[in-house]
């Protein structure tokens, strides 16, 4: 006999299912400001997203980032995908301006 789940967390909490703790994902006061960052690091989650969106696969990133292991890389990119105005804030405030080329 078997049994097929119906159970859709999201259905019974809501927005609520939004704020479960994904496991690699932090943050601390003292790093960043509060900033999400990979757990025991100071990578910031919106450094990942920005490798994913320039079109690194989660196995580039690693290669990039060799301190963190997939688990974190996609552990960051589902904190992400809950959490994007957020992150794209981040991005928004740490965003390098470029300067004009001197022209003459």
């Amino acid at each position: 006999m078997s049994y097929v789940s119906c159970f859709n967390p999201k259905s019974l909490l809501g927005q609520q299912a939004k704020s479960l703790s994904i496991p690699n994902i932090e943050r601390r006061a003292n790093v960043l400001s509060g900033e999400p960052v990979v757990k025991g690091t100071r990578t910031p989650v919106r450094a990942i997203v920005e490798h994913w969106k320039f079109g690194d696969p989660p196995d580039e990133i690693t290669r990039k980032l060799p301190h963190l292991r997939l688990a974190h890389i996609f552990d960051a990119l589902s904190f992400y995908d809950d959490h994007r105005d957020e992150i794209e804030r981040y991005i928004a405030l740490n965003r390098v301006p470029v300067e004009d080329e001197p022209t003459g």
